[in-house]
């Protein structure tokens, strides 16, 4: 009874996030979206283009690219897409050639790939999780940070929006591993806002709570992971992809022109102090 109650409380809320803004904060922008297909990353390009953002979004699955530039384009929404996997040097080349031939430059970056391949305990982890979580989700992020950053000159007022977790300020033992990687980007955003901020470039990060989507399925899938997770969330609901994108799109604008180097946490009201 509980999780019904709950789910009709995320329906009510589902039901208001998702109407189309009427802002255009983003108009003539060009934005790079990464692991944007589904989840999260689809909800933020969505959101961006909306916001008159032009987008290019990615996956690692050719058909993943398809239905979702297929399905935004349906929406009116100016977006093109290209396969990427993140810890390739070539497919991160292509993506940002792809921003820059297709729109003509690159205004905003958000680095969203995550993995986690495993579960448990950080000290039961192997060492080929480790290496594969601090690939995806560390290091691709700051080579693309670091490959972006000459386009990301070119243009006035650009910035890079970093997808970090809730799990960077609350570790969950059944997230170990990945947990610390999103700890490490929030460390990466401070650091890297320091170093660019004279030349006008933000560096900002987020850090959603649970969130439902497929890559969280695992926090909320049966009733009784469903409760436990439930219970940390002092709004008592999981959240929104949509309220995430709203988040990205507030700090991808000039709304947030004198903000850098912070980390917003959406995660309704769960603890958030390192």
């Amino acid at each position: 009874m509980l999780r019904a109650a709950m789910d009709q409380v995320a329906r009510t809320i589902s039901s208001s996030v998702k109407v189309i803004p009427k802002c255009r904060r983003l108009e003539g922008k060009v934005a790079v979206v990464t692991a944007s297909t589904q989840g999260i990353g689809f909800a933020v390009a969505r959101r961006l283009a909306q916001e008159g953002a032009k987008i290019v979004i990615s996956s690692r699955r050719e058909a993943n690219v398809k239905v979702a530039v297929d399905q935004l384009k349906q929406e009116g929404l100016d977006v093109t897409g290209i396969v990427c996997h993140v810890a390739k040097a070539e497919d991160r080349t292509k993506l940002l050639k792809e921003a820059v031939s297709k729109y003509g430059g690159l205004d905003i970056l958000i680095p969203n790939a995550a993995v986690n391949p495993s579960v448990g305990p950080v000290l039961e982890t192997a060492e080929p999780v480790w290496d594969k979580v601090f690939d995806i989700n560390v290091k691709s992020t700051y080579l693309l940070m670091k490959e972006a950053l000459p386009f990301l000159r070119q243009r006035k007022c650009s910035n890079i929006v970093i997808m970090s977790s809730i799990a960077g300020y609350q570790p969950l033992e059944i997230l170990g591993v990945y947990s610390i990687s999103k700890t490490t980007l929030i460390s990466l955003c401070k650091t890297v806002a320091g170093e660019l901020a004279n030349e006008g470039i933000r560096v900002n990060c987020i850090a959603p709570g649970v969130i439902k989507t497929k890559f969280s399925e695992p926090l909320y899938k049966s009733e009784a992971a469903y409760e436990t997770t439930v219970s940390m969330v002092p709004m008592e609901r999981l959240g929104e992809a949509e309220e995430i994108a709203s988040v990205a799109a507030f700090l991808a604008s000039d709304d947030a022109s004198y903000i850098t180097g912070e980390t917003i946490v959406a995660a309704g009201g769960m603890k958030s102090r390192l």
